[in-house]
């Protein structure tokens, strides 16, 4: 039924967002081979500055982040920069921007479906602007493609615990500590709805069977021993 949810909602948003295209001066922000032509959008368009929304590059902010995304769809920082500006400005829109915040992100995971960051920092965005359902479709699909992800096993957790779905918060904080997460607040969040308890013990691996010796494939077959004279 999610991935049902998921896959209707992206046929809706691809029809009002269009499709995102390889261009010959972008790529996959993901993809070493594409690193030269990404490291001179970003000297022009995505500075530190446009980064962290202080001033545009080139233009204005929305501009060139608009400009970075439109050659590297799935940028991730980019992604976040124009998510961060769209929510400090309260609009779904940002000036200089083609697109909505939401078309960015739907054209991001068209163009590259299998990048699991991508469907994280978009669910992060869908429930600063109050759609948790849409963010946990989005980040149980990230789950599925990246299942030993500590982040996103914490980000579930906390979705879940948001929910008062404390069974499920438990279950997925549990993965992102063994995973190494480093931040208690998952557990915090837990501890102080009464809800917190330490994973049960893993069960003992089962004694493996003692090893059968197969002879090689190539090998003769052994000679036996002729019988001893009477």
């Amino acid at each position: 039924m999610c991935a049902l949810l998921l896959y209707a909602v992206c046929v809706c948003a691809r029809a009002q967002c269009g499709t995102a295209e390889r261009i010959n001066s972008g790529g996959d922000y993901i993809d070493p081979n594409d690193s030269g032509k990404l490291r001179t959008v970003e000297s022009a368009h995505f500075t530190k500055d446009v980064e962290t929304l202080v001033r545009g590059a080139s233009s204005s902010v929305g501009d060139d982040i608009a400009y970075t995304l439109g050659h590297f769809p799935n940028h991730h920082r980019a992604l976040a920069s124009i998510a961060k500006l769209a929510l400090r400005n309260k609009t779904g829109k940002v000036a200089g921007a083609k697109f909505t915040v939401v078309c960015y992100f739907e054209r991001a995971i068209q163009f590259s479906p299998k990048d699991p960051s991508v469907r994280m920092i978009y669910a992060s965005y869908l429930i600063a602007v109050g759609q948790p359902d849409t963010a946990l479709l989005q980040l149980r699909e990230a789950l599925q493609q990246a299942p030993r992800h500590p982040t996103l096993n914490y980000n579930l957790g906390l979705l879940y615990a948001k929910r008062k779905d404390y069974e499920q918060a438990r279950i997925y904080a549990w993965k992102a500590y063994e995973l190494g997460f480093p931040l208690p607040g998952l557990k915090n969040q837990l501890s102080a709805a009464g809800q917190w308890r330490e994973a049960p013990p893993m069960p003992p691996p089962s004694p493996a069977a003692p090893a059968t010796r197969v002879p090689d494939e190539g090998a003769p077959p052994a000679r036996e021993k002729s019988p001893a004279p009477d």
